[in-house]
């Protein structure tokens, strides 16, 4: 006869198993007994209402932590409802009343309502929850912003066609995390199969971002357990550059995708894989894969993501997704197809005789053609250069990096106790705003007389202008004087004139259409950077010694958002970078065409026209700062500039108005593009002897090796 030790033993055994649910039918009797729509209860568990038809009818079975918590509810309803009671009648559904969309001052976060009946997800079998599998934490909300509530809007309607969000993190266990906390059941076992799910059954995607463009594909994200449980290897090695690996074209999982009669683009399998078919009519048939253990999230651009738990790396992604767009690559890659997203090629337009409807160029976008730039404009190894035997050299529009002569300090100036490091917000964001750019091939000319309002490249002798060798010139990165004849931008001959000399432009190419091209770019960014930092608590209505306060510990606040804040700045930088992406890879050959060229975003002028516009801003400003005090820099770099001062903080050597209000024209603080923020505090010693070494206090300035130089694209 069993003891009685033994008898309790087998009793917490049992009870140790996971929970029972009472049968299908039962569970489906029970929620109507209630009075609960399958949508309501999919809301309360944070998943989809197919799902919660899934449970009903059989076909799949809740996963810890949300077994627990189903099981609480069914058997809270069987207690009240038990057998041979009647049902009660569903509540009426409110009345629905429009939902306002949101102003870019008011817009808070991710935005994707729960599923309703009608935006249904066709049946997934999903696998049993492994017995003992440890219960993940929920998603947390996004970190509300300290806006007053009043600018708060309402969410706005989601996409009924995409009702779980822009993309999910898939884990090992078959759970795909999405936004606002959803979790979705995803069967697959393969990536083939992992396409078909996403594409018909997990109700992600997100709209178009303009009203001729197309929507996002959905973006799945894997974890390192869901790539080997779907045959990938957990590490992408090799002797390439990290980017550039690729799975070889002999691995079974490309193969699967083949057999399967899907495609994978140029780039191949690698850490951003997309897979597709043709589309069929206007329907896309396309994912976008990331895996997080093959680098596919650059630590520098998503500060510690990767190591995040799934939930708050679909949080980070997608508050990104919804300010900014859905990751498909690199952030240098988002950020130069978000600028086509945002201006279309083409446009659907009736042919005048035919009456049929045919796609047509959309005015003000770059088309869908690519376009060769000026010789002067190309980078050496670029065909149009090499073919022509070009050597009448090139545009040199960079950032600056200047030091100054360390001989040029004045003993006041050396005893001054401390360097402090200005940083412009997102500089070149700021030169993107009504920045108006070529649209058309270049054009050549002789001796043409310069105007300001031409985007181009002129040839002018800046040499002879005479300027204060304890300010960097305008005309070159380096901030030397120019020797001779080089060639311009628009910005660049203009900010000459405007400090009062004639310019006499030698040559020009010069584009006859033109316009703001990266008006809607900028703008969907700099919403982004602002609300973003007013989820940290950085806002538009703190005074300087409040904004500075909050700057000192506001990645401190949510380091997910701060993650957000990362990438919309990767954003802004390798975008406009990418905008002159060099040939990468050993084997390239001087004169040959590298793929980039294919693009009609590969646009070094206007990359040139962005970071002329921002170093002609930065000494205008540095200008400014010499007539209200007297000051002078020690150093910039890009968008970092050092100055001498007396105390510890801006707010020592920064120009204010007797009313307090700060000066117009030289450097303020504040959280919006163009604006400054402090980027570190050295002793004045320190700085001085950077100098005297012949190195960049404002490369070190942060005092974490923080480089701010243009990123040349990923």
């Amino acid at each position: 006869m069993a003891s009685e030790e033994e008898l309790f033993a087998n009793i917490d055994a049992l009870l140790a198993e996971e929970p029972q649910l009472p049968p299908p039918a039962e569970r489906a009797r029970l929620r109507e007994a209630a009075g609960i729509t399958q949508a309501r209860l999919a809301a309360a568990l944070k998943t989809s209402t197919q799902t919660v038809k899934n449970y009903e009818n059989g076909r799949s079975e809740p996963k810890s932590p949300r077994l627990e918590a189903y099981q609480r509810l069914l058997n809270g309803w069987a207690a009240k409802y038990p057998v041979g009671t009647s049902a009660v009648a569903p509540a009426p559904a409110p009345i629905s009343t429009p939902v306002p969309q949101p102003t870019p001052e008011t817009f808070t976060g991710p935005t994707t309502a729960p599923a309703s009946e009608e935006t249904v997800v066709p049946a997934t079998p999903a696998a049993p929850a492994a017995p003992g599998r440890p219960a993940r934490p929920a998603a947390r909300p996004v970190t509300s912003s300290r806006r007053p509530a009043v600018k708060k809007a309402a969410r706005p309607a989601a996409d009924p066609r995409f009702p779980h969000g822009p993309l999910a993190v898939l884990d090992g266990d078959g759970s795909a995390y999405g936004v606002d906390g959803i979790v979705l059941d995803c069967p697959a076992t393969t990536v083939p199969q992992l396409v078909e799910w996403t594409l018909k059954e997990s109700g992600l995607g997100a709209s178009k971002l303009h009203r001729y463009g197309k929507d996002s594909d959905p973006l799945i994200v894997l974890t390192a357990s869901a790539a080997v449980k779907l045959g990938l290897p957990e590490r992408l090695e090799g002797h390439e550059q990290r980017r550039s690996l690729r799975l070889p074209e002999d691995h079974p999982v490309v193969k699967q995708v083949a057999k399967a009669k899907w495609q994978l683009t140029q780039r191949g399998f690698g850490p951003w894989a997309r897979i597709y078919r043709k589309a069929q009519g206007r329907d896309r048939q396309c994912v976008q894969l990331a895996i997080l253990s093959w680098d596919a999230l650059d630590v520098r651009s998503w500060p510690g993501v990767a190591e995040m738990e799934p939930a708050d790396i679909a949080r980070v992604l997608g508050v990104y997704a919804t300010r900014v767009t859905t990751p498909r690559g690199s952030t240098a890659v988002s950020g130069l197809e978000l600028m086509t997203a945002l201006r279309p090629p083409t446009k659907a337009v009736q042919d005048p005789e035919t009456g049929n409807w045919v796609s047509g160029h959309n005015a003000g976008s770059l088309g869908t053609e690519p376009m060769d730039p000026a010789p002067p404009e190309a980078t050496p190894e670029h065909p149009v250069v090499v073919d022509s035997g070009w050597t009448g050299g090139f545009l040199n529009e960079e950032a600056y990096q200047w030091v100054r002569d360390v001989d040029l300090l004045t003993g006041q100036e050396a005893a001054l106790p401390f360097a402090v490091g200005l940083d412009l917000n997102t500089a070149f964001l700021a030169a993107a705003a009504r920045l108006t750019v070529g649209l058309s091939a270049p054009d050549h000319f002789h001796a043409p007389k310069f105007n300001p309002k031409i985007p181009g490249s002129w040839l002018v002798d800046l040499s002879g202008i005479e300027l204060d060798p304890r300010l960097p010139s305008p005309f070159t990165p380096d901030g030397t004087r120019p020797t001779g004849p080089a060639w311009y931008q628009t910005h660049t001959v203009a900010y000459a004139q405007e400090l009062g000399h004639d310019v006499h432009p030698i040559q020009a190419y010069l584009r006859r259409e033109t316009g703001a091209y990266l008006d809607p770019w900028h703008d969907r960014l700099k919403t982004a950077y602002v609300d973003t930092l007013a989820d940290l608590g950085v806002t538009k209505d703190l005074t300087d010694t409040e904004f500075l306060a909050a700057m000192e510990h506001h990645k401190q606040n949510d380091p997910a958002m701060a993650a957000v804040l990362s990438a919309i700045k990767a954003t802004v930088k390798g975008g406009v970078g990418k905008l002159r992406e060099r040939p990468q890879g050993k084997n390239y050959k001087e004169g040959e065409r590298w793929p980039a060229l294919s693009r009609p975003t590969w646009r070094p002028d206007i990359r040139a026209a962005v970071i002329s516009k921002a170093r002609v801003n930065m000494h205008r400003k540095l200008g400014n700062m010499v007539k209200m005090t007297g000051l002078y820099p020690l150093a910039v770099l890009s968008d970092c500039v050092v100055y001498p001062s007396p105390g510890a903080s801006p707010l020592d050597f920064l120009p204010y108005a007797a009313s307090g209000k700060p000066q117009p024209g030289g450097f303020r603080l504040g959280p919006t593009p163009g604006l400054a923020k402090l980027e570190g505090v050295q002793p004045m010693a320190w700085a001085v002897d950077l100098m005297d070494q012949g190195l960049n206090p404002a490369r070190h300035i942060k005092g974490d090796g923080h480089d701010a130089v243009l990123d040349e694209g990923e």
